[in-house]
């Protein structure tokens, strides 16, 4: 069978290696990193682009030890990343079936496009350490369940202390098929809004009412379908925090922490009248609240700038709104390890004390938004994290506080692994 010949253009590859190069330099929030860098990418410039950025992201780790050992000193950040980016090809090029014939297309790709970038000694380096590096790939068989800790993190490109921490919470096999769902790359899905029209047959419809997955290719339509209010790109998680909530029509809503704004357009699209109060701190995700909420139809919707923990109810009163409501959603910041195959870089940001810190802040913020629900009324905290801490640790801790004000009524946890979308959790809790 003929190799396929690497799939990415020359194009794509050269502004990925820019990418990953400011990326080491900088240490920039990926978010931030591809925002400044799609707008006006057409829909496949715009695919290749972030699927190579992404995996290099998510094989960070792996790649970096795989590097150390075959160099005597760190290259410059340029020569990294490149061998990074055609690293990361190797990898996707060991878990297919193609062969040697696709590894030497990519190490040649590579070198060609390294002419450009950087000195003949630094690309007689990439040449020699990425044919190594192809072989020993080819060679490497993916390690079973109760393999050591150090081994998975090295194959899954995980810190080792993360990995250690999932084995005791979740054991050997659980903690085996996370990593591996970590390190696929990730369906996009967005969420049909519109009460009337066609949906576009790009959109693949989900197992998950009214969620589609988008096809590549098609982003100017999806820009312009977001834009008229007719889809909204959203993963299928961020329905268990609404549906526990189970709104009513006409109700008054309070939205804590909301930027950007994606689960106060989906209440406001459940409800179809009302209003929604959405709070969050000041700042650039500001903007992205009030155009989200500017294309809801038939819910009044107030953005209030606060801090939740400690001026809510005053920024409230200030703006002559209701200080109690029968339905409120906090949407708690946490370590995001239940949506990490969408946020590829949370993994290396992480610290072990963030499982303190985290829970901490989120109990402070329960507590605050326990103080808006009015009797008889509805409060549902939600994470996307799946670490006890941040979930169960947090409830029992707030019912220890208000266990006489409040009850646990519900709670749904999507490990994603079992769920097939990103991990999240949320529970309902009543005021008596």
């Amino acid at each position: 069978m003929k190799s396929k010949e690497p799939t990415v253009s020359f194009e794509a590859w050269n502004e990925a290696v820019g990418l990953v190069h400011r990326w080491l330099e900088r240490s920039e929030r990926l978010d931030d990193l591809m925002e400044r860098a799609l707008p006006g990418k057409t829909g496949v410039e715009r695919s290749r682009l972030q699927s190579l950025v992404y995996s290099v992201i998510r094989q960070h780790i792996r790649l970096e030890n795989k590097l150390a050992g075959r160099m005597s000193h760190a290259p410059r950040h340029r020569v990294q990343a490149i061998l990074y980016v055609a690293g990361a090809e190797l990898i996707e090029a060991a878990n297919g079936s193609e062969g040697e014939g696709l590894v030497a297309k990519i190490v040649h790709h590579a070198v060609e496009r390294s002419k450009t970038l950087i000195s003949p000694a630094e690309i007689g380096l990439v040449n020699a350490v990425l044919r190594k590096l192809g072989a020993e790939l080819q060679a490497e068989t993916p390690p079973p369940a109760l393999a050591p800790s150090a081994k998975l993190a090295d194959f899954f490109s995980h810190p080792e202390w993360l990995v250690r921490r999932w084995l005791a919470q979740f054991g050997a096999a659980a903690t085996r098929a996370l990593l591996e769902w970590n390190q696929q790359p990730a369906d996009v899905y967005a969420r049909w809004r519109a009460r009337e029209g066609t949906v576009p047959e790009w959109l693949i419809p989900s197992k998950w009412e009214s969620f589609y997955t988008l096809t590549p290719g098609h982003w100017r339509e999806v820009e312009a379908l977001i834009a008229s209010g007719h889809l909204y790109v959203q993963d299928p998680s961020t329905r268990l925090a609404v549906d526990l909530l189970g709104l009513k029509s006409g109700e008054t809503v309070l939205d804590l922490c909301a930027a950007p704004g994606g689960k106060s357009v989906m209440m406001a699209d459940r409800m179809g009248e009302g209003q929604i109060v959405a709070v969050d701190l000041p700042g650039q995700r500001q903007d992205r609240l009030r155009q989200n909420l500017g294309r809801v139809r038939g819910v009044e919707s107030f953005i209030v700038l606060a801090d939740v923990a400690r001026a809510l109810a005053a920024c409230l009163k200030h703006d002559q709104l209701p200080l109690e409501y029968s339905a409120v959603l906090l949407d708690a910041p946490c370590s995001n390890t239940g949506v990490m195959r969408h946020r590829v870089d949370v993994k290396e940001r992480l610290r072990e004390d963030d499982f303190l810190r985290h829970p901490r802040q989120q109990l402070e913020l329960l507590m605050a938004a326990a103080r808006q629900v009015a009797p008889g009324g509805r409060l549902v905290y939600s994470t996307c994290s799946i670490d006890p801490e941040e979930n169960e640790g947090v409830i029992q801790a707030f019912l220890k506080k208000r266990g006489d004000a409040f009850e646990l009524e519900a709670r749904t946890l999507s490990m994603p692994w079992e769920s097939g979308h990103d991990g999240a959790a949320a529970f309902l809790l009543r005021r008596r």
